[in-house]
């Protein structure tokens, strides 16, 4: 048990309570904890992080490894510190005579023959829910999509994800960003896939980093930064980010067309715009405009270009499913019928960005989960409505040696998955009118 586990104790605890009852996102409740509770060193921060996003990854199988010893728990108080206990036990390196220091009276030995005990589960979608920390839905969906494979994609969801930075080309090349990360002592290594990605190991708070304030990089998964380069947008051109929310492929297309140009970004949510404009002023962006629009149609500005804009991203809302490493709270906050209804709002997002395309435009249709419904299914949807429309290959535009590992079966579409990729789960498929 390291020092100060008692702190570590209340702040997870703390933190894991306020998430669940407020239902936003771990990472906010995380900035602010940090902010609040000037006690928390380095040490115990990183320690908080990963007993919270551990807790919330394995939030079912704790609650089954715990399932024993409920009824000899008060309250939910009681509950939750089991949980945690839970987790270090049998994630984190405790050894049951530390949980035992901590919280007496319960059988850490019963919970820790949690293995024994969800292999003994007959239904096999609940058993890989167990197992995986999944609910049955979801866990029916990986089965029936992935087959041999869903076992292996699952445990790679439930993995931390890496850090991944892109640098901003603008200021400075991937090189000379590693230079300057490992004179600030943070060491990084290249992307695999990505030329300007780096990927860093042993960081803090990256945030806070010189490097990060003079606007040389821009925390973005390597997957992301995949979607930018597909839309490939020719020198000088205009390109619309139809769903650009705080501007992550933004920025990275305003990097690929040098400043030059100009990017309308396009969302219907105030406070991303704001914080969208606020990273292009650090990064020292200039062709870029943000744009507030309707959630159902365009303003006039926009439909004055229809015809015109050679490049159209639509990175539509989505469930997210690919995210997971990042964001564990998506399998529990979302429901079957989210499933029902996104392919519909997905289809019109890139339906009526078609209008904008001229002759040999390009629609870029990406997300971030990993199910055909969202995916290929709209696509084809897509393809089927507008009989003008082509599939362009990753291959033409990034190249067949890159787009070898990183586009489906088909070679049709840019497909990355955890457990073969080590990046989150993206989809996106370039669609030109011919």
């Amino acid at each position: 048990m390291p020092p100060r586990a008692w702190l570590v104790r209340d702040v997870t605890v703390a933190l894991w309570r306020s998430v669940q009852d407020s239902g936003t996102f771990a990472t906010d409740h995380l900035a602010a904890a940090f902010r609040r509770e000037r006690r928390i060193g380095s040490q115990e921060r990183k320690a908080v992080s990963e007993a919270l996003y551990g807790m919330l990854r394995q939030a079912r199988r704790l609650d089954f490894a715990l399932q024993p010893v409920w009824g000899g728990l008060a309250d939910e108080a009681e509950r939750d510190l089991a949980r945690f206990l839970a987790w270090q036990v049998l994630e984190g390196g405790w050894g049951v005579e530390d949980a035992e220091r901590l919280m007496g009276g319960v059988d850490w030995r019963t919970v820790v023959s949690v293995g024994q005990r969800q292999e003994a589960i007959a239904d096999p979608v609940e058993r890989f829910g167990v197992s995986h920390s999944l609910p049955n839905w979801i866990s029916s969906l990986l089965m029936n999509e992935y087959g041999d494979e869903a076992s292996a994609l699952a445990q790679a969801l439930n993995r931390r994800a890496t850090l991944t930075v892109r640098a901003n080309t603008l200021r400075i090349d991937r090189e000379g960003l590693g230079a300057k990360l490992r004179d600030e002592g943070v060491e990084s290594v290249p992307c695999r896939y990505s030329p300007t990605g780096l990927r860093l190991t042993g960081h803090g708070n990256v945030f806070s980093l010189r490097s990060f304030q003079d606007g040389l990089f821009e925390v973005q998964d390597e997957a992301s930064q995949l979607v930018s380069m597909l839309v490939a947008p020719p020198p000088h051109s205009a390109v619309v980010d139809a769903c650009a929310g705080a501007g992550g492929k933004t920025l990275a297309l305003a990097a690929l067309l040098n400043n030059q140009g100009r990017i309308l970004a396009l969302d219907p949510s105030r406070p991303k715009l704001t914080e969208l404009t606020r990273r292009c002023r650090r990064a020292g962006i200039s062709n870029v405009r943000a744009l507030q629009i309707p959630t159902d149609g365009y303003p006039g500005e926009v439909e004055a270009l229809s015809g015109k804009v050679k490049r159209v991203l639509t990175d539509v809302p989505c469930s997210g499913l690919g995210a997971m490493r990042r964001n564990p709270e998506t399998r529990w906050r979302l429901q079957p019928a989210d499933l029902e209804r996104l392919p519909a709002v997905q289809f019109a997002i890139a339906q009526r960005a078609l209008q904008l395309l001229p002759e040999g435009g390009r629609l870029i249709y990406a997300t971030c989960t990993i199910l055909r419904a969202e995916n290929e299914d709209v696509v084809e949807k897509l393809l089927d409505s507008n009989k003008l429309l082509e599939v362009v290959r990753p291959a033409e535009i990034l190249g067949g040696k890159l787009a070898e590992d990183i586009t489906d079966g088909s070679g049709r579409f840019l497909k990355t998955l955890p457990h073969k990729t080590d990046t989150d789960g993206f989809f996106a498929a370039v669609l030109r009118r011919r």
